[in-house]
């Protein structure tokens, strides 16, 4: 293997910011803030959608208003008619 070509691995806790949920790995990724966990030293990364609060994950149905995108879709592309 060649050295020195593979990035370095970090403690990263990625934390959902809608549930404060925290998941603990390793990656490449870095930020600017740190936190201490369990005595190492992790960088905080923050996260608005995880598997912690995706609905496709959670099974939390939302509804989406139908009618008013096709209304406002309607509203945005209506062709000007002209009088005969």
């Amino acid at each position: 293997m060649k050295k020195d070509i593979h990035p370095k691995l970090n403690p990263v806790a990625f934390v959902d910011v809608a549930s404060g949920k925290r998941f603990l790995t390793r990656s490449a990724a870095r930020s600017a803030r740190k936190e201490e966990i369990d005595g190492v030293e992790h960088f905080v990364i923050l996260r608005d959608v995880t598997a912690d609060s995706h609905p496709a994950y959670t099974g939390e149905k939302r509804m989406v208003d139908s009618a008013g995108r096709v209304e406002k879709f309607e509203k945005k592309f209506r062709r000007v008619r002209r009088k005969a």
